[in-house]
Parts: structure tokens; C-alpha cells; sequence
């Protein structure tokens, strides 16, 4: 019987994408059942350590969860009852903004029949199609959007019950977990498990603080300029940074149109010059030293990992992304037989043994020879 070195390269190959594909397939159809088990385990590693402490104090573990999960969803209530006030008090201003667009688009209209010498008749034509294709998309989308809300709903529901059952049966599914293993194993196991739950438990608190601090410059960068729903704008625009690299584009976009149907022209130009600033600090300071020190992804594998997760699970799996990475690359970190590709998710150093990284000289003879051909 062939052992596992046997076994040529292209059956590796083939048996691996083959379990890659399975395992990705089972993900997308899973997605109901997956993703609300995924935030409640984020919330759970997050509520953790308050229930640990209340149980100190000898409150009932059980009363413990239940303050910590109220806690916990009164603040959320909070966020989301001052955004819709928000958004309903944007609202009002949503005529403006219609006259103002209508005005940027009977510019760009002249502005297009002038250069390109085309009647205005064409054009408008040409945007009253547009128009046309856009509202009757937006229809197609109403029956959807209704039932999405309804499975956001329904996920809302379980979510909290789904956080009661893993912080309450937290040292049951541990002790699962050790005993997949060897009994010599079981310390060194326990440990890993420990360390983990710590260094996610920081990453996490780290991106919270780095959203805060961002929503902070965010509203006091527009609030300076004077723009109308600073507050509104610069919360929306923290919390789309969450998703890596791609949010910051998103939201920047987004804020832009608003500046430009509400304000002179020359405030789209300030506010790109400040929200650059800010992805700026974001990035080379507050995402290394808050969020870089517990756990460091690098760019690459954080764009694939929001790329996958939104063509599996839409936005919420570009906001699950990068604390799953998180998660398996502290896994990764701990455990000897996968530090390679606890290395690969990293922003690690060149190896140190460089040369492992170097051809042989008679095979780089060779092949210098050949590029000359």
C-alpha cells in the first residue's frame, strides 16, 4: 500500500482543491446556519471575560451571562437607535439633495453636449434610460430586500441565545475540543487554548478602539469643515473601515457624493485631503499599534479573506474576515504543524534561513544560460 510520500504531486493537488471547493460549497450553503453561529462566537470571546468577572464575585453564572448579554445588547440598541435617528433626520434633506443632483447631471449634460458634440436630446435620452433600468433594478430588489430583513431579524433573535449556550457550555466545548487528542497532549493543548482565547480576546477590543478613534477623527475632521451630518457621516464611515482596505475606499466614496450634492465643490477636495489623512494615521499608526501589536495580517491575505467572505456571506462575511483570519492565524501561531501557514497570513520577516531561498549555482548557471536564448 503506497504511503503518503508515495502519493504523486498531482493527486495532492487534486485531492486538496477538491477538499478546498467542498469545503467553501458547504460554507455558501450553510450560510444561514454558519454565519449568526459566527458572530455569536465573537460576541461570546468579547463577553467572556465580564462574565468571568461577576462569577468571581459570586454572582450565578448563569445571571452572570444574562447581565453581560443585556449589557452588551443596550449599548448595540444604542448604536442602531442614533443611527436611524440619524438617517431619518437625513432624510428630510433628501429633496435638496434631488435638486442638487438633478443640477450636477444638467451640467454634466451641457458639459457632454459641448465636448462631444452631441445634442442634448441624445443625452437625455441616453440618462432617461439609465433611469429607467435603475428603478426598474430597484423593484427587483424590494422582494429580496424584504425577505433579507426578515433572516436579519431572525438571526438577531438567535444570536443572543447562541451567545448564552456558548458561554455557558464554554468549558464543556473546551474540554471537547482537548480530548480530540492525545492524553500526553492535553496540557500543552489546554494551553494553546488559553493563550488563543487571550490574544483573540485583545484583537478584538483592539478593533473596537481603533473604530472609536476613527469615528472620532471622522466626525471631528467633517464637523471642522462644517459639513452637514458630521456625526452621521463620520460613524457610517468608521464602521465601513472595520471591513480592511476596501472600507476605507467605500466610505470615503460614499461621503464624497454626499459633500458633493450638499456642499461647493471645493469641500470634496478637503475632505479627501482629511480622510486620507485619516486612513493614513489609521494605517502606519493606530492598526499597528493597537490592533498590529495582538495579531498581524498581512495586506494581501486581508483583501482576499473580505473578497471570499463577500461572495459567500455578502457584507456580513466582509465583516467576519478578518477576525476569522485573526482567529486562525493565532491557531495557526500555536500549534507546530501548521506554523506555515501561520507564517503565511503574517507580515513576517524574510526567513532567516535565506538560503533556503536561493537557486543552486550550477541551476542558476543554467538557467541565466537559457535567458539568453
Amino acid at each position: 500500500m503506497p504511503t503518503k510520500s508515495d502519493i504523486p504531486l498531482y493527486q495532492k493537488f487534486s485531492l486538496m482543491t477538491l477538499g478546498i471547493i467542498g469545503f467553501f460549497f458547504i460554507l455558501y450553503i450553510g450560510t444561514d446556519i454558519i454565519v449568526p453561529i459566527l458572530f455569536s462566537l465573537i460576541f461570546a470571546i468579547l463577553l467572556d471575560p465580564i462574565v468571568e468577572y461577576f462569577v468571581k464575585y459570586r454572582i450565578n453564572r448563569i445571571i452572570a451571562i444574562l447581565i453581560s448579554i443585556l449589557i452588551s445588547f443596550l449599548l448595540l440598541a444604542g448604536l442602531i437607535y442614533f443611527l436611524t435617528v440619524q438617517i431619518i433626520m437625513f432624510g428630510d434633506m433628501l429633496p435638496q439633495l434631488n435638486d442638487k443632483f438633478d443640477s450636477i447631471i444638467k451640467s454634466g449634460t451641457d458639459w457632454a453636449a459641448r465636448s462631444f458634440d452631441v445634442s442634448h436630446g441624445k443625452v437625455n435620452s441616453w440618462l432617461a434610460e439609465s433611469k429607467d433600468k435603475g428603478i426598474t433594478g430597484l423593484k427587483s430588489l424590494i422582494g429580496p430586500t424584504i425577505m433579507s430583513i426578515g433572516n436579519v431579524l431572525v438571526i438577531m433573535f438567535l444570536i443572543p441565545v447562541y451567545i448564552f449556550l456558548i458561554l455557558f457550555y464554554k468549558e464543556f466545548f473546551l474540554e471537547f475540543v482537548v480530548l480530540l487528542f492525545d492524553k500526553e497532549k492535553h496540557s500543552l493543548v489546554a494551553e494553546i487554548l488559553e493563550k488563543s482565547r487571550v490574544l483573540i480576546q485583545k484583537f478584538l477590543v483592539g478593533i473596537i478602539v481603533e473604530t472609536g478613534l476613527v469615528g472620532l477623527m471622522n466626525v471631528i475632521g467633517l464637523f471642522a469643515l462644517g459639513i452637514q451630518y458630521s456625526l452621521l457621516l463620520g460613524v457610517i464611515a468608521a464602521l465601513l473601515n472595520v471591513i480592511p482596505y476596501i472600507g476605507g475606499i467605500v466610505a470615503m466614496l460614499l461621503i464624497l457624493v454626499v459633500v458633493l450634492a450638499t456642499e461647493p465643490l471645493i469641500y470634496v477636495l478637503w475632505v479627501t485631503i482629511i480622510f486620507s489623512f485619516i486612513q493614513f494615521v489609521d494605517n502606519n499608526i493606530i492598526m499597528p499599534k493597537i490592533v498590529g501589536s495582538r495579531v498581524s495580517i498581512n495586506e494581501f491575505i486581508a483583501i482576499v479573506a473580505v473578497l471570499v467572505g463577500s461572495a459567500l456571506w455578502g457584507i456580513a462575511g466582509m465583516f467576519l474576515s478578518l477576525p476569522i483570519i485573526a482567529i486562525l492565524k493565532v491557531i495557526f501561531d500555536r500549534i507546530d504543524s501548521l506554523k506555515e501557514y501561520g507564517f503565511l497570513l503574517g507580515k513576517n520577516k524574510i526567513y532567516e534561513n535565506k538560503k533556503l531561498l536561493r537557486l543552486p549555482k550550477r541551476r542558476s548557471k543554467k538557467i541565466a544560460n537559457t535567458s539568453k536564448i
